[in-house]
């Protein structure tokens, strides 16, 4: 039951670690086929380089973030535990951070928007008490750690872009220093073209396959973190507001 409970919190690093699984494994291939050699080989730019080398740190930068939403999640799953039968001044704030039923919250995202929900509360005093706002802003954080990725995804495809620019330089350069139709200038000639249209063709495609896979990645990190704030939203609404709107007097003061 123990595990099960683990395999349900850490679903997105799971999947996450079988995603890159997937990804070694299609790179192992290339390179066991002779593939992934030949395209860098045939790529004088050495953007293809520049690429793979980008996509493996951010994808390092990436199972981070992974981790620390994971984490998160394992926050949120159980707080959801203890505040099925919340009584009023079950949810506390002191030096040491935020309590439910008496047990502290894990320091984080979820722990610091619960101990601005708890300050707002002991500031209203007339009315529902309103958390959407704050919840807007627990989303904003949680979206804000991830434009970084989303950015790097577009970079690479314009990187792989001007490898293909680079690539129709080098490949027509050659075509202005012709001088005469000697069948050997020829076949030199071509033989520069084809390797310019190798570098365009090798880091259009380096660049595509890594942003697209990149992309992907941080579109589950996405999904996952809206996922989390409907979580918050529920256990706020359902559980924790009706204790934190009730009058001061059936409630605990920190």
């Amino acid at each position: 039951m123990q595990n099960l409970s683990l395999v349900t919190h850490y679903k997105l690093l799971l999947k996450s670690l079988i995603l890159v699984g997937l990804v070694l494994f299609g790179f192992f291939i290339l390179g066991d086929r002779g593939w992934l050699s030949i395209a860098l080989a045939s790529d004088r730019s050495y953007i293809s380089y520049v690429i793979l080398l980008l996509y493996g740190v951010l994808s390092l930068h990436w199972l981070v973030l992974v981790k620390q939403l994971s984490s998160d999640t394992k926050v949120i799953d159980d707080l959801n535990t203890r505040i099925n039968d919340l009584k009023p001044g079950g949810l506390s704030v002191d030096g040491q951070g935020v309590s439910v039923q008496g047990k502290p919250v894990e320091a984080g995202i979820c722990a610091d928007y619960l101990q601005e929900l708890f300050q707002k509360s002991k500031r209203h005093t007339t009315g529902e008490l309103e958390h959407k706002l704050l919840l807007e802003v627990l989303a904003e954080r949680l979206m804000s750690r991830y434009a970084f990725g989303h950015w790097a995804a577009d970079m690479l495809l314009k990187l792989g872009l001007l490898g293909t620019i680079l690539g129709f330089i080098m490949m027509l350069s050659p075509v202005g220093e012709l001088t005469d139709f000697d069948p050997n200038v020829l076949q030199q000639l071509l033989g520069q073209m084809s390797g310019g249209m190798a570098v365009a063709l090798y880091t259009t495609m380096a660049g595509l396959v890594t942003s697209t896979l990149l992309g992907l990645q941080y579109e589950m990190l996405d999904t996952a973190a809206s996922r989390l704030v409907d979580k918050v939203a529920i256990a706020v609404d359902v559980y924790i507001l009706p204790t934190l709107s009730r009058p001061a007097t059936e409630s605990t003061s920190v």
